[in-house]
Parts: C-alpha cells; sequence; structure tokens
C-alpha cells in the first residue's frame, strides 16, 4: 500500500486498486485529491506489473464534483488554485489514457461535475443500480473540466452533450447505459465486486494488445482511415512479436486457454 492523502492506493499482483477516500465531503475533488489522483496514475503508469486499474470511491457518493466550499475558503486566490487543480486532474486523466493498463471504474451513488468527467475517462465502466450522474458545472456558474468536452460528445454525440451540460439534468444509471456512458449495471451491492472481477480479469490479460486497443481508440477520432489502417497493421505486428502474442496464438491453434506474463 502507497500512501496518499485523499485515496487509498493497493497493488494485489497485477491489479492496482484506487478509491477515492473522502466519504465525509461526499469525495468532493480538492488540491489534495487531485495531486494523489495525479501521483497515483504517474505510479500506475511507470510500474510495468500493473495491467489493470480499478478506481471507485469509499462512502456512498463516487465524486460531487470540485469542493467549492474548500475552493470558497481561499477567497483571491481561489480562481488561481482551480487552475492548479484541474491542472493535476487533467495530467491525471491523460495518464490514465495512454497507460497500457485498462482503467475500470466502479460508480456508486453520485457522479457529479469533475467525477462524471471522471466517469467518462473510463475504459470499463461499472454502475450500481442506485447511481446518478450530472455535469452540475453551470448551476454553479462555471463551465466544464475534466476532459468532458472530448469525451461525451465522442460517447454519446453533440445534442446529448448540449443538453447534459447546459440544462444540467441528471441521468439514472438507466439512462446512462442507454445513452452508452456506462458499460453494464450491477445491484448496488455488489457494483465494487462486479468492476473489480472485471479488473481482475484484465489484469490476466495481454497488456501489449490492451495496450494497442487503448492508443487506438484514442487516436480514431483524429484520424483519416488509411492512416488508422497503418497504425492497426503496425500495432498487430508488434503484438505478434511479443511474447504474449505468441502465447495468444499457441493457445488459440492448441486449443487451451492462454497464459499471459
Amino acid at each position: 500500500m502507497t500512501n496518499y492523502d485523499s485515496l487509498i492506493f493497493e497493488k494485489n499482483g497485477a491489479l492496482a486498486s484506487i478509491r477515492l477516500n473522502r466519504p465525509k465531503a461526499a469525495n468532493g475533488l480538492n488540491a489534495s485529491m487531485a495531486r494523489d489522483l495525479r501521483r497515483a496514475a504517474a505510479q500506475c503508469d511507470a510500474d510495468t506489473d500493473i495491467k489493470a486499474v480499478l478506481l471507485s470511491a469509499e462512502g456512498k457518493f463516487f465524486c460531487v464534483g470540485g469542493d467549492l466550499k474548500e475552493l470558497a475558503s481561499h477567497n483571491n486566490d481561489s480562481a488561481d488554485m482551480l487552475k492548479r487543480l484541474a491542472d493535476d486532474l487533467h495530467a491525471a486523466l491523460s495518464t490514465f489514457a495512454r497507460m497500457r493498463a485498462p482503467l475500470v471504474v466502479a460508480v456508486n451513488g453520485m457522479a457529479a461535475g469533475a467525477g462524471f468527467s471522471i466517469v467518462a475517462a473510463g475504459d470499463i465502466v461499472v454502475a450500481a443500480s442506485g447511481s446518478v450522474f450530472t455535469m452540475a458545472y453551470t448551476k454553479a456558474g462555471l463551465s466544464p473540466d475534466g476532459g468532458s468536452t472530448h469525451y461525451f460528445p465522442r460517447l454519446i454525440g453533440l445534442r446529448r452533450t448540449q443538453d447534459l451540460m447546459l440544462t444540467n439534468r441528471q441521468l439514472s444509471a438507466e439512462e446512462a447505459l442507454e445513452w452508452g456512458i456506462v458499460t453494464r449495471i450491477a445491484p448496488d451491492e455488489t457494483v465494487d465486486e462486479e468492476a473489480r472481477a472485471i479488473a481482475e480479469r484484465l489484469s490476466e490479460g495481454p497488456s501489449e494488445a490492451q495496450g494497442f486497443v487503448k492508443a487506438l481508440l484514442l487516436n480514431s477520432h483524429d484520424t483519416s482511415l488509411e492512416s488508422q489502417m497503418e497504425l492497426e497493421a503496425r500495432s498487430i505486428s508488434q503484438c505478434l512479436r511479443s511474447e504474449n502474442g505468441q502465447e495468444g496464438v499457441a493457445a488459440f491453434l492448441e486449443k487451451r486457454a492462454p497464459k499471459f506474463r
């Protein structure tokens, strides 16, 4: 276990677990949590033994967004503090997006503001049946952050994104699933367990192939068809050169389960 101020970080074999840990503040994002997320993401990226990351939260809420009460307490320095907080959060989310390990997010309770943005950054998102999602930025006179203006138009289209961000409507877990924001729904009492099971399966997978899946999808909206296919060809050939690629093909031909490194 690594010591952090506002989250719990654990590593079990090839699986890293990050839990937001400000339950008394509904896991509101403050400067400490943003810095911790940046450090934790960098740790996951640098550790080549980590093949999957599970992000969840302590308490009854996933994350209600920025801690506006703490922010307001800084008076004249609040805008500068918010910029630093956003920079740390964005560094964390950029690292999560570009690291090889898939990010599995387990959502309980409310995911609002930056919490909702973090959800959008997950590769696999498991939502509790009672979870609720809302942007809430303009309700506080603020514009969105956390990469939400990048992810949401791609996930759900421009019109639905405008609806979410301008009206601050709330989505149920069922609506979030229908819209394509979450991957699946689990009962409230088992959401962490089901998300962990997925993360554990991914941690046993081929890290090179999973990393290339993430990279190819991340770049696909900004790449021409021909360029994307060239990237696919280079990626699949590099996978085959790897130990895991050789094992995967051999296992397929021998009709057995692969044993990836």
